[in-house]
């Protein structure tokens, strides 16, 4: 059906901000973006369309950073490591003391988040813009020559040297024109999941019933049995998520909403409200079933769904699943990555599937990937980079974000000052140095390329439902 269309009158807008460089999105790849190119000497905007920082993990409400190291290591270090210290530091004494040494699946205190973030990025010296979106790019041939902007203000044009989409959703390069994927072969998406947290639980009493059972902490005999009293829905039979904030308060990513397509606000609709709904229900097996969650109360649900995936970018080169188990080393690599391939199921009946590397080892993260076809100016840092969709069910995790956002960051305010067209001019080598030298991780040989013998090495499971 094709739908009615409105010419929209011309109309005149005010420059409202002629910044160096504009980040785009507020999650962790703009956070780290914003802060690496503030600090690098390049005038810095960041907008985003909430009143707060922390994308997935702040509005979404998932309950735990993903793992920071290899199993040995850090391989996310820099700003993405830096953040994390600070909101350990900040959440009080009791969750220092019980986090202090942790790396991998530390907590999200998530009012404690925010107030980091806004610290860190002021502090920075990085400009904020809240409440605020992008809805329109003004192209000059291969260049972005400004934005326009909506907010409470009203509409508006901000114009930069350089461009960095931290959207999560590659919003700004799909506005722009850049090619993308969406999905599976059949234009299948991860679920989202809408997540949650609940006081009054009590944690002795929990680990009490987990060692008197034998139940392994993600409950899959308790939720198998729940399901098969119809007291839950069929679908993943475990919790894929719990974090415990305190001794009475936790965090849940339990269960699916399926057929959500992130880019969508009729999608996003309709997966807040069966969220919520889902909540309840799940809340009402955790009372039934669990002991020590008998008296627990609902505070906060996410604000949106959690999204794990929508698009996929063109880029200049596209990370591909053999580079991942092959543990390749790129050139240009500007992270680091080990954390799991992670691709949730695409229904209630599908399963998932999940490839680890080994202990210790780690694949390159090449700039090439974050460079959108077509566009000089512009660079996609975060989830939406360009891979293949097992490559990306791996790359599109908080950690990584972080690391791939001060990438984007550095290279704007290297490209800024050294008056260079776009983000291809900017000197590799040097980029990896100033990378370096402010704390990241490029591996035992950045910038020599070189592909792992032992790729027989990596395991492979296919995970239950």
């Amino acid at each position: 059906m094709v739908k009615q269309t409105i010419t929209i009158p011309s109309q005149a807008l005010p420059v409202s901000y002629t910044p160096d460089v504009v980040v785009v999105g507020g999650g962790a790849s703009g956070v780290a973006a914003a802060m690496a190119a503030a600090r690098n000497g390049a005038s810095t905007l960041l907008i985003e369309q909430r009143g707060y920082l922390g994308g997935m993990g702040t509005a979404a409400l998932v309950p735990a950073f993903c793992p920071y190291t290899d199993g040995e290591k850090p391989v996310i270090r820099g700003i993405g490591l830096d953040l994390l210290e600070k909101m350990k530091q900040a959440a009080g004494e009791g969750f220092l003391k019980q986090y202090k040494e942790q790396l991998d699946w530390v907590p999200i205190d998530v009012e404690t988040l925010k107030r980091v973030y806004d610290e860190a990025v002021l502090a920075s010296g990085a400009q904020v813009l809240f409440h605020t979106v992008a809805d329109q790019v003004l192209l000059e041939g291969d260049r972005i020559s400004g934005l326009i902007i909506s907010n409470k203000s009203g509409r508006s044009v901000v114009q930069a040297k350089l461009y960095i989409d931290a959207s999560g959703d590659a919003d700004l390069a799909a506005l722009a024109g850049v090619p993308f994927q969406v999905g599976g072969e059949q234009g299948e998406l991860q679920p989202g999941t809408m997540c949650y947290v609940v006081t009054g639980a009590d944690k002795a009493r929990f680990y009490q019933f987990l060692e008197e059972t034998g139940e392994h902490k993600q409950l899959e005999q308790t939720v198998v049995k729940a399901q098969q009293n119809g007291d839950l829905p069929e679908g993943r039979k475990r919790i894929s998520g719990m974090a415990w904030i305190s001794d009475s308060v936790v965090g849940f990513n339990f269960g699916h909403i399926f057929g959500i397509d992130g880019t969508k606000a009729e999608d996003l609709t309709r997966a807040a409200i069966e969220g919520r709904k889902l909540i309840d229900t799940q809340i009402r097996f955790l009372r039934k079933y669990v002991p020590g969650f008998e008296h627990i109360h609902l505070v906060h649900s996410g604000d949106q769904i959690g999204i794990r995936e929508t698009r996929r970018i063109q880029g200049d080169y596209t990370l591909v699943v053999e580079d991942f188990l092959s543990m390749r080393t790129f050139e240009d690599d500007i992270a680091r990555n080990s954390y799991f391939i992670d691709i949730h199921l695409a229904n209630a009946t599908s399963t998932m599937t999940i490839k680890h590397l080994p202990k210790g080892q780690s694949h390159g993260v090449p700039y090439r990937c974050m460079l959108p076809v077509g566009k000089s100016n512009l660079i996609v840092a975060g989830r939406s980079v360009s891979s293949d969709r097992p490559v990306q069910g791996s790359l599109r995790v908080m950690p990584n974000c972080f690391a791939m956002g001060e990438a984007a960051g550095v290279a704007a305010a290297m490209a800024s000052a050294a008056g260079l067209a776009g983000f291809r001019e900017v000197p590799i080598a040097e980029l990896q140095r100033n990378l370096i030298a402010q704390g990241a991780w490029l591996g035992e040989q950045p910038g020599k390329a070189y592909v792992a013998a032992a790729v027989g090495s990596v395991t492979f499971e296919d995970e239950c439902k």
